[in-house]
């Protein structure tokens, strides 16, 4: 199977089947190509799969040198609840910005519900992200549902609300 070089694409070929399959990981300059993001809110590492329109699983790798942990806590370093939030976000971005018509357009995050953090995300911590689309209306407002993980250890879950910024 071959990749497209340009990396704004999100089809590839495969010379077994003649039509284009839909990519479903993404790396970290990807992701930059669909998010505006940057440090230091860069906060997916990777997209691991992808189910377009459908959901996204993201990976953070959480470390001593995020620019946070000074702050908070010193002498026990925990990652902010509102950037685990963020990082579900952005993983809800890519798939709002996969969706057609989407590309290069940005969706602000809006709102969170019943959002509940289950355990402290520390140094050396792996989040795993799971979001998965619930609604789009009028291809402006977006409702999405997400979890982290750690070590298949639930830290994080909520419902988030996005509005397509013009």
């Amino acid at each position: 199977m071959t990749t497209a070089v340009n990396r704004s694409t999100t089809q590839t070929e495969d010379p077994a089947n003649s039509e284009p399959t839909q990519q479903t990981t993404f790396d970290v300059l990807e992701i930059q190509d669909l998010l505006p993001h940057r440090y230091p809110f860069a906060l997916v590492d990777r997209i691991l799969d992808y189910i377009p329109a459908k959901k996204a699983v993201g990976l953070k790798n959480v470390t001593i040198n995020e620019p946070f942990f000074p702050g908070h806590i010193p002498k026990r370093p925990i990652m902010p609840g509102v950037l685990i939030v963020e990082s579900m976000a952005q993983v809800g971005g890519v798939v709002l910005t996969l969706l057609p018509g989407m590309k290069g357009k940005f969706f602000a995050f809006a709102g969170i519900d019943g959002v509940r953090f289950r355990r402290p995300v520390v140094p050396g911590d792996q989040l795993i992200m799971t979001v998965e689309l619930i609604s789009l209306k009028m291809n402006r407002i977006a409702k999405m549902r997400g979890k982290t993980m750690v070590d298949n250890q639930l830290v994080c879950e909520g419902e988030m609300l996005f509005s397509l910024i013009d």
